[in-house]
């Protein structure tokens, strides 16, 4: 299944350790080793580990989740991604030549990882694969050669290859959660968490999109960002933000996926561990090979076959109280595993490992849905924490119109899109661009919440290109005056002759007028149309009264 390409060799694997590991190696592999220094041990080692008779004798004395591990390798070409293998295989501890000496974990190792690592069966290094360097685990190429076959009862990965018709059409991952989760702290902020125009389109969900910053808590129990926290990651680059996300999310117990999925209501006092369960399906996933399009069905049906009570602590399938969504039907014992357990495996695949920028997704159609996916070029890097630095950087600028818009791009500075759309109102949102509209009343409330105009002035110059001078003097008149200016609709009587308005004016319906807009027109109060064309025609003046479109008249026909 996979090319055959060229590892580091043995040489290069054991150059870059000190003496005391040499000896350790030689130790293991019970051979002689007389050298005053590691140049000089290093030639002599590795002749002796690539004796093929020696090798497949420490080979076949592995422990057999050591040899495991290094079968899984073998049948990888002789590497895989660091992160993938020593998380299904276990963690190297990081110890110094001293503390090594000391404590000699190479005779209590922890894990298959620390068997191998000291046997110098497998090295640690950044090599290039797909065109990229990926830190990887590795057998030395020569080492590989010689080794002996991988033993025919290796576990398969779980499922199958995805077929070509299954997909078509390929949904990439993106970082489009990053700009959500900036809109809903300032929604937030506001007091209002569907403040966007385009939370109902959000993809990941704004349900989800909530649940996550709650449980990194970015967010109080009183729906308020929390502001030491929310800012360090509104200041993050993309892709240091993206990877503090991915590492937020494996290690929250408060963010629940089996009580996000739509399909399910849980019920009842019982709680379930996600960490557990997201962390043991990481593990299975590592299974999948590098690279392949996988099945989503068919991976599903694996889990099922090989453990299936992957989130359920001692098998128990009867004690969750969990209902359908659609119907009210009771989702209990293993005979509902496919409408729950199976549903969280594809929940989190098709959400969670997709939204966060770990798995693509793909399927027969556009618009269908998914039935494949596989690990993405982002995948390794933000499973060990790291940050994605091809992303591109948020150094679009703000702009403002003397209209008082403001509109600002996805790649905005995070911080500087937060911050100036507390002071508007929200009028649009794309994937691309998010409007704003200054008013007296979005000024009244940031005023509120503490804000000054020469904060807004100062967030203009620093992220935007420089505003235009009349919508500087507009900010600093309100600031100074208050609202001067209010549109509002209103209902206007006209009148063809000035007398009948101060006839009007003088008879019991005089009440009813407002502010004067001239000889011939007045504003009416709300609500008195049919009030004042009836003293009109006591007046003797017949009046149509034309309340449409967007203009509410009321119009005197002239005198009879």
């Amino acid at each position: 299944m996979y090319t055959r390409s060229v590892m580091p060799d043995l040489t290069h694997r054991l150059q870059s350790h000190d003496l005391g590991f040499l000896e350790i190696v030689a130790e293991l592999w019970g051979v002689e080793l007389k050298a005053l220094d590691a140049r000089g041990a290093v030639p002599p080692l590795t002749r002796a580990l690539l004796n093929p008779s020696l090798v497949v004798e420490i080979v076949e004395a592995l422990p057999g989740n050591a040899r495991q591990a290094l079968d899984a390798l073998v049948l990888h070409a002789g590497w895989l991604p660091w992160a993938r293998f020593i998380q299904k295989f276990g963690p190297l501890r990081e110890v110094g030549p001293g503390k090594r000496d000391r404590e000699k974990p190479f005779l209590d190792p922890v894990s298959p990882t620390e068997i191998l690592w000291y046997r110098a069966l497998i090295g640690r290094d950044f090599l290039r694969r797909g065109g990229q360097l990926q830190e990887c685990a590795y057998i030395p190429d020569d080492l590989l050669e010689i080794l002996p076959p991988v033993t025919s009862d290796q576990p398969q990965p779980p499922g199958r290859p995805a077929s070509p018709g299954e997909t078509a059409h390929i949904q990439p991952v993106s970082d489009r959660v990053l700009d959500h989760a900036c809109t809903l702290l300032a929604a937030l902020r506001l007091g209002d968490p569907r403040r966007s125009p385009g939370v109902a389109t959000w993809q990941p969900p704004f349900r989800v999109v909530y649940a996550l910053l709650a449980g990194m808590k970015l967010i109080t129990s009183g729906e308020q960002p929390v502001p030491e926290d929310a800012r360090p990651f509104l200041e993050m680059s993309r892709g240091e933000a993206l990877a503090w996300l991915v590492r937020g999310w494996r290690e929250s117990a408060r963010f629940n996926e089996l009580r996000l999925i739509p399909e399910l209501v849980c019920e009842g006092a019982w709680r379930n561990d996600p960490v557990t369960a997201r962390e043991c399906l990481l593990a299975h996933l590592s299974e999948v090979p590098e690279g392949a399009w996988w099945n989503i069905d068919a991976f599903v049906r694996a889990i099922f076959e090989v453990e299936p009570d992957f989130q359920r602590p001692a098998g128990d399938f009867d004690t969750w109280l969990i209902r359908d969504a659609r119907n009210g039907d009771p989702l209990h014992g293993i005979q509902h595993w496919e409408r729950v357990d199976g549903a969280l495996i594809r929940y989190l695949v098709t959400g969670p490992l997709h939204w966060l920028g770990l798995l693509d997704l793909a399927s027969p159609a556009e618009g269908e849905r998914p039935t494949a996916f596989r690990f993405s070029a982002w995948s390794e890097r933000l499973l060990l924490g790291q940050p994605i630095t091809e992303l591109d950087p948020e150094d679009q600028p703000l702009a403002a119109l003397s209209d008082g818009t403001l509109t600002a791009g996805s790649h905005t500075p995070r911080l500087a899109r937060y911050q100036v759309s507390r002071f508007c109102g929200w009028i649009a949102e794309t994937e691309a661009l998010y409007t704003y509209q200054l008013t007296p009343a979005s000024l009244s409330v940031a005023t509120a919440q503490g804000l000054k105009i020469s904060h807004l002035e100062t967030l203009l110059n620093k992220y935007g290109e420089a505003p235009p001078p009349s919508l500087i003097a507009a900010l600093r008149q309100w600031d100074q005056k208050g609202g001067q200016v209010r549109i509002h609709p209103a209902v206007v009587l006209r009148v063809e002759d000035p007398r009948i308005l101060q006839a009007l004016r003088e008879s019991t319906a005089g009440r009813f007028l407002g502010d004067p807009l001239g000889p011939t027109a007045v504003i009416l109060n709300p609500g008195v149309e049919e009030k004042v064309s009836a003293a009109l025609a006591r007046l003797g003046y017949l009046s149509d009264v034309e309340l449409g479109h967007q203009e509410n008249d009321l119009t005197d026909q002239g005198e009879l």
